[in-house]
């Protein structure tokens, strides 16, 4: 049911909200169509949001898109779903629009996929007055909702007729499928192709303002692998000190000597003992052990995250030279996944993008939007087309408590980026390219 609060917010919506001076009759036209839409927009978000689609339930997040597919293609929007089971994943939703006219082509970027697994408890849309809890409310259905929404709102001013768009919901930005050259594969064609991306993942806010994100750090794994002499512990020290002293040496050189800005490094797993075997997802760690025996093995794993390329090969080698400097009786090895998220380092094209987004907050009366600090942000989907396209992240909603089970949506963000969007989408689809 949509609450009190809501159908309040409509109605003050429709009587009370002036355009603004600045915004064109069909900018007009999309800021009423946005606030007119509000009770379907918050209903077909709440129906996605009760059809599970945790990454790794294929078949619910193949049921997610049957969902939102048909909304695309009432706008006339040709769909492709791109099977991704050879990735170990569901799938992906591509949807294609071309305008009139030979403007900017523009790349929307979304996810269909959340955390919560068919296991979890949290599983069903909860409505509590302008928000609403519920599994992918905001991360990222709520992002898809906000996509459909200002679309429909072009749409109806008119100015998606000459828009050429394509719309790229993954099946699997929570987890990504393996080997990610094939899971991102299709996106990373699409980018190529674009002149300017536009990411709806949830819209970051700091002491209350809404913020504009043009960068996000990468998000990488390492596994370190030490190996020692075992003996009894009475003959620890100087000529054996066995795997768990050399992982510790190691891990505490990295937090001395890896410090930069933008830069994290995270031990997440660590273990060892006479054996240490991680399992084959490498989540687990089984150690086994005595307290009387010197360790033959020790393993930890942890995460890397970078605001460029140059900081993740730099930081690397400084790993491996740490690495290198084994203590008497041990040798160590640090290897890297292959599947990790690139950087999106702030560039002036991305950069330039944020301006034209303040641009129109200005002529919608809205307070422009600060720079966020990447620090502040997860990787995202967008980082594999950010080498080839300019794009600006965050479009989606507010939230709080994204990845839990009390991820909330702040429903009155959804139509407030809408309206953003379907004017920054029209001003930038009217360019030529």
């Amino acid at each position: 049911m949509i609450s009190r609060f809501l159908l309040a917010f409509v109605a003050a919506a429709l009587v009370a909200t002036p355009a603004a001076a600045r915004l064109t009759p069909s900018e007009q036209v999309m800021i009423q169509t946005v606030d007119t839409e509000q009770p379907r927009t918050v209903a077909m978000l709440e129906r996605w949001v009760n059809q599970n689609s945790g990454t790794m339930n294929l078949a619910g997040v193949d049921a997610a898109h049957r969902l939102v597919e048909p909304e695309f293609q009432s706008l006339g929007f040709k769909t492709q779903w791109i099977d991704m089971h050879g990735a170990g994943r569901a799938g992906h939703l591509v949807a294609r629009h071309v305008g009139s006219r030979r403007g900017k082509q523009l790349l929307l970027i979304a996810h269909l996929d959340t955390v919560f697994e068919p296991d979890s408890p949290f599983q069903r849309w909860v409505p509590d007055g302008d928000r609403a809890h519920g599994p992918g409310s905001a991360d990222d259905k709520g992002g898809v909702a906000v996509i459909v929404a200002a679309l429909r709102a072009m749409q109806a001013a008119g100015t998606l007729k000459h828009a050429n768009i394509t719309v790229f919901l993954t099946g699997d930005e929570e987890d990504a499928g393996s080997p990610i050259a094939l899971a991102r594969r299709d996106l990373i064609a699409e980018g190529k192709r674009a002149d300017a991306a536009i990411d709806f993942e949830p819209l970051a806010q700091e002491n209350g303002l809404d913020m504009g994100s043009i960068a996000r750090r990468s998000a990488g794994s390492w596994t370190l692998t030490v190996t020692g002499h075992s003996a009894h512990s009475a003959g620890v020290g100087a000529g054996n000190y066995g795997a768990i002293y050399e992982l510790a040496r190691i891990l505490d050189q990295f937090r001395r000597e890896l410090p930069e800005d933008k830069l994290t490094y995270n031990v997440g797993l660590v273990g060892g003992g006479q054996t240490a075997q991680l399992d084959p997802g490498r989540i687990r760690l089984e150690t086994t052990g005595k307290t009387n025996i010197i360790a033959a093995t020790a393993v930890a794993r942890g995460d890397l995250r970078a605001i460029s390329q140059d900081q993740i090969d730099r930081t690397r080698a400084k790993m491996r030279a740490i690495v290198a400097r084994s203590l008497t009786g041990a040798k160590a090895e640090i290897s890297f996944d292959e599947d990790s998220y690139p950087p999106m380092p702030p560039t002036e094209g991305n950069r330039a993008l944020l301006t034209r987004l303040n641009a129109l907050n200005r002529d919608m009366g809205l307070a422009e939007m600060g720079e966020l600090d990447p620090a502040n942000r997860g990787a995202g989907d967008i980082s594999f087309v950010a080498s080839d396209v300019d794009g600006v992240v965050g479009m989606g909603p507010a939230a709080s408590g994204t990845h839990t089970a009390s991820e909330t949506v702040d429903i009155p963000s959804i139509f407030r980026q809408a309206k953003r969007s379907a004017i920054l989408m029209s001003r930038l689809a009217a360019e030529r390219r």
